[in-house]
């Protein structure tokens, strides 16, 4: 089973276990870990030069809090994932509140409030990148991955149309390279 090769791989990194950690005892709301810092772990780990904590450019911790939809929220979110460990660079989101502030900031049409995570998740940018994982309870690692995880455990950056167009799908690949970054994986234009 394809999760079960991401559960692998995540169990076999004590910083993002830490990191898992972190969020799990933070106390927000529906809390996970996703998007880069994912896909940088598996395609370190499969197609580049092993996983580098230190260059993570920020840990996406996406949170579900439909009572507090304030922007500040995101930020008192951050400085407690902060406050529990400040190495990482931590950027937390509710993604109950994405329809208030995202047209405002990528442009565009208002977006409809999401409903859940796995909502949230579906609209990232690449299917390699819809993907984010938590630790539950008893430690074990739970996955959201609404398209799967083929792309992102056979090294497959495609954009996912969802919410990401021709245009900002170019720019994102210009400025992730991920073909110098991670020898063998491949881009679908």
């Amino acid at each position: 089973m394809r999760e079960d090769e991401l559960r692998e791989l995540v169990r076999r990194s004590p910083w993002l276990i830490r990191a898992l950690g972190v969020v799990r005892d933070s106390g927000l709301p529906d809390a996970w870990i996703g998007a880069g810092v994912v896909r940088d772990l598996v395609w370190g780990e499969r197609y580049g030069e092993g996983f580098a904590p230190a260059s993570v450019r920020d840990i996406d911790v996406v949170f579900f809090d439909a009572t507090d939809l304030d922007r500040d929220n995101d930020d008192r979110a951050t400085r407690r994932l902060v406050a529990a460990w400040p190495d990482p660079p931590w950027e937390a989101t509710n993604q109950a509140a994405v329809h208030t502030w995202y047209a405002g900031r990528f442009g565009g049409e208002p977006v409809a409030p999401l409903r859940t995570i796995a909502e949230a998740v579906a609209t990232w940018p690449e299917y390699a990148t819809a993907v984010a994982v938590r630790l539950d309870a008893d430690d074990q690692v739970v996955v959201c991955a609404p398209y799967g995880l083929d792309d992102l455990l056979d090294g497959v950056w495609r954009r996912n149309p969802s919410r990401v167009s021709p245009e900002v799908s170019r720019q994102r690949l210009a400025r992730h390279r991920p073909g110098e970054r991670w020898p063998g994986v491949r881009v679908v234009a």
